[in-house]
């Protein structure tokens, strides 16, 4: 697309009338980035954005919640997921905690971990190389 002589008297002649980017690319036939791109390098006035801003209102803090310290080993119940996490020389050392699947020590997500099916990623590579 060629910016004539004749479509940027048209650029501005709509620009004035207050017709939106996108409108006004319609009828060039061209996108709106480029109409914004023209309107700036012709030092044409800018114009406030379309898009309504409100300020959200400020949300009242909520009081801190209670943050009970992460299990140990002796805070576990018969049916919570004993999986470690952390280091167990570290003071933060604790277990997950969760419910545990039944029959399961572990709950889903660290049993998807701690299980490994016969159909492993580690066989099925190995085929792929084949």
């Amino acid at each position: 697309m060629v910016w004539n002589d004749e479509r940027i008297e048209l650029l501005k002649s709509l620009w004035a009338e207050g017709l939106t980017t996108g409108e006004i690319g319609k009828q060039l036939g061209v996108s709106k980035n480029a109409v914004v791109g023209k309107a700036h390098r012709l030092g044409l006035k800018g114009r406030p954005s379309p898009i309504k801003r409100t300020k959200k209102p400020a949300k009242p803090e909520a009081p801190p919640k209670q943050v009970e310290p992460p299990p140990s080993l002796v805070d576990l119940a018969a049916h919570t997921c004993r999986w470690p996490i952390g280091d167990p020389r570290d003071a933060d050392f604790h277990f997950c905690g969760k419910p545990a699947l039944t029959g399961k020590p572990y709950c889903g997500e660290h049993a998807a971990i701690a299980y490994v099916t016969s159909g492993s990623k580690s066989s099925s590579r190995e085929e792929d190389a084949a």
